[in-house]
């Protein structure tokens, strides 16, 4: 049975209808990639700025332990205690740091709630609900 001029004006449309959704498609896939390479170029260059400055404060923290070590000096102090003072400090602080570390990889919680829905999910998607066991 030969086709109408109606059956084929749809059959030009749907064709062009598909064409124009792949362009669509790949077009919007090349400006996700423009922008992802735009964004990683400013996400680096913000990393290293700030690791330039994570440096100077660590400089900064170097030269503060020592005047604070040569206050402890004019103070009084002999220089040796001065310094393991401020020594023994920074210890307590990072030991006090490790701990609260410690602590709240403690209180992870894991993944319970994904876990749950996905069993939900694969309630759902079994027949009658019934739960399909896998072959062992």
């Amino acid at each position: 049975m030969p086709q109408t001029s109606e059956e084929e004006s749809l059959g030009a449309l749907v064709a062009q209808a598909s064409s124009h959704i792949s362009t669509l498609v790949r077009s919007e896939i090349e400006l996700a990639k423009a922008e992802l390479r735009f964004d990683a170029k400013r996400v680096g260059t913000a990393a290293g700025l700030f690791a330039a400055a994570a440096f100077m404060a660590h400089l900064c923290l170097i030269l503060a332990s020592f005047a604070i070590a040569y206050v402890l000096v004019e103070i009084g102090l002999t220089q040796w205690l001065a310094f393991t003072i401020v020594t023994v400090f920074y210890l307590i602080v990072a030991g006090l740091l490790v701990f609260v570390g410690i602590r709240k990889l403690k209180g992870l919680a894991g993944m319970k709630r994904t876990t749950r829905s996905l069993k939900g999910l694969k309630e759902i998607a079994t027949p009658d609900g019934e739960l399909v066991k896998p072959d062992a």
